[in-house]
């Protein structure tokens, strides 16, 4: 495996006061080598999150450390501190939430860079229209605020404003849970394109197992704050070590090609026919 462009080693997050002290993470250390696709699962309280959000230094761990292109980051260095701002962009969950109510599709875009990736207003506004096209947003759904459009729009929106800052990974925290599953398909067909487009790399979170396989080649389990199992995707489905991922695998709600390796194997879960042949959903 390349060498780690995004890792963090020995990282520990506690929350609360003294005589009740939730452990988020232990000792958790993971790796990201560039232009990698790597998914990061396990069941609701893992702390999947809390490891996305303290990669995107939105929270600082308690103890350990996190590298980009094996230097630390030091968020006491403004120059230093931007840069790895605009490297490491995080898609949330819930996009509508994301966004400010009251901006408009392409003012959202444009918004991110002004902030961190200082641009003139004309050259914003032009590459904000590129960006749209990017991710499949027809150039009229741009005016619109983004409580009138659908939820997979709500989604290429915010993925088009981490884009803005032209990143070099994407941490995805649930990107797809909240759409249905044709949207969902789309989404991910989106992804895969970006990431063979740009060489971006993904930490790509989710509980679904069903959806990590579709895009990540490496899986890292979650438990508690833990990591219980990683390995190779194919791999690590096919004969999972730990009982708790042959769980989080039993609990696909659609058949999969890894339950069971003696049938032959069936398309994957999440292509649907046509995936891409509505980008405006």
């Amino acid at each position: 495996m390349s060498p780690a462009l995004l890792e963090g080693d020995g990282l520990t997050r506690r929350y609360g006061s003294r005589r009740r002290r939730m452990t988020a993470l232990e000792d958790v250390t993971v790796a990201l080598p560039q232009g990698a696709s790597v998914g990061l699962v396990g069941e609701s309280g893992s702390g999947k999150t809390t490891l996305g959000r303290i990669l995107c230094a939105l929270e600082r761990p308690d103890a350990g450390v996190v590298r980009f292109e094996g230097r630390p980051i030091d968020t006491h260095v403004r120059r230093t501190w931007g840069a790895y701002r605009r490297a490491v962009q995080l898609v949330f969950q819930d996009p509508l939430s994301a966004l400010n109510p009251h901006f408009r599709a392409g003012s959202a875009i444009e918004a991110a860079m002004t902030g961190l990736y200082r641009r003139p207003r004309s050259q914003r506004h032009k590459r904000a229209q590129a960006l749209a096209e990017q991710v499949g947003l027809s150039p009229e759904l741009l005016d619109r605020l983004p409580h009138e459009l659908s939820g997979g729009q709500v989604q290429r929106v915010v993925i088009a404003r981490a884009l803005a800052v032209e990143p070099r990974v994407l941490v995805l925290d649930e990107p797809v849970s909240a759409l249905d599953v044709s949207v969902q398909a789309q989404i991910l067909s989106l992804l895969k394109r970006l990431r063979a487009d740009l060489g971006l790399a993904y930490l790509f979170i989710s509980h679904d197992i069903a959806v990590v396989e579709q895009l990540c080649e490496q899986i890292i389990v979650m438990r508690r704050g833990r990591i219980v199992e990683t390995g190779p995707t194919e791999a690590l489905l096919r004969a999972p070590a730990q009982r708790y991922t042959r769980e989080l695998i039993a609990a696909v709600p659609v058949p999969s090609t890894y339950r069971n390796p003696d049938p032959p194997p069936i398309q994957p879960n999440f292509r649907s026919p046509g995936s891409e042949a509505n980008l405006s959903c």
